[in-house]
């Protein structure tokens, strides 16, 4: 995959690169296997805002992605490509051979024609899901469960991959290698599909103009220091001003502190992705 450049025509064109979507279906993919989406501007099912910055654009349908790939050894064929303007990563729709079609993250390197399938154990080429003690250590893996039956967790953006390390002392647990570096457990019975997540090419997109961000459904952001002091840390005094301090955010946290509090899961990270500690930051 690669990135589309235009003619510098104008400034905005000059900068602007975007996907390439020659190699993908140019007619919707089947209509039962979506569902509508409502638009709800990040609002919780309180009205209460909890995502920022949200609302309006084109108008979408969810498209029901099997993350669990429990159908095991039925082989399944790829007929086609599709666009999914919910994530980043393009879907690979299968047609299996009991005649259903269910669409999947499609991986790098997999083309119109080919077979894959899932079970227990399968052979280790691209599209292929099988139980991630069965996979040697090294091989690349994306659409990792947590739970054992749950569903695909880790390793859904584009170009995403992650690395079987292998397992753990004790044989219950698998070591992976997230892309963010860190080094985790996972239960030996979760599934994982061969290779890296299609679409590599995504974080070269440059929109090039405001509107496409708004098509998108991301609504402008205001400066901190342009808010009355009650609004924002940065906010309020005379003229332009000065912060005065650390950088903090609309909920007076300083920029890098960590809010990560599971610690029901902490038994399950080997190593951290931060290796060091900023000195602001909470441990």
């Amino acid at each position: 995959m690669a990135v589309r450049t235009f003619k510098p025509t104008t400034s905005t064109r000059r900068k602007t690169r975007l996907e390439d979507r020659s190699h993908l279906s140019k007619v919707s993919g089947p209509r039962k296997l979506t569902v509508s989406k409502k638009q709800r501007s990040g609002r919780n099912n309180q009205g209460k805002i909890t995502v920022r910055h949200r609302g309006g654009g084109f108008k979408r349908r969810i498209r029901v992605v099997d993350f669990k790939r429990e159908k095991f050894d039925i082989p399944a064929k790829v007929v086609g490509f599709y666009f999914d303007p919910n994530r980043t990563a393009h879907l690979a729709l299968l047609q299996y051979a009991d005649g259903e079609k269910r669409y999947i993250i499609a991986p790098r390197g997999l083309k119109i024609g080919d077979k894959v399938i899932s079970g227990e154990k399968t052979d280790t080429l691209v599209g292929n899901s099988m139980r991630i003690k069965n996979i040697p250590s090294g091989t690349s893996v994306h659409c990792v469960e947590n739970d054992p039956g749950k569903g695909a967790t880790y390793g859904r953006s584009a170009g995403e991959v992650i690395v079987v390390q292998g397992p753990d002392t004790s044989g219950k647990y698998m070591q992976i290698k997230l892309p963010s570096g860190e080094i985790r457990l996972v239960y030996a019975d979760c599934m994982a599909t061969i290779g890296q997540v299609s679409n590599e090419d995504k974080l070269n997109v440059k929109l090039g103009k405001a509107g496409r961000k708004r098509n998108l459904g991301w609504r402008p952001e205001v400066r901190g220091m342009a808010m009355h002091a009650v609004e924002h840390p940065h906010g309020g005094g005379e003229g332009k001003g000065q912060i005065g301090g650390q950088t903090k955010d609309i909920w007076g946290n300083r920029l890098g502190t960590r809010t990560r509090k599971n610690k029901r899961t902490e038994k399950f990270i080997i190593k951290r992705r931060r290796t060091k500690n900023r000195p602001y930051a909470k441990k």
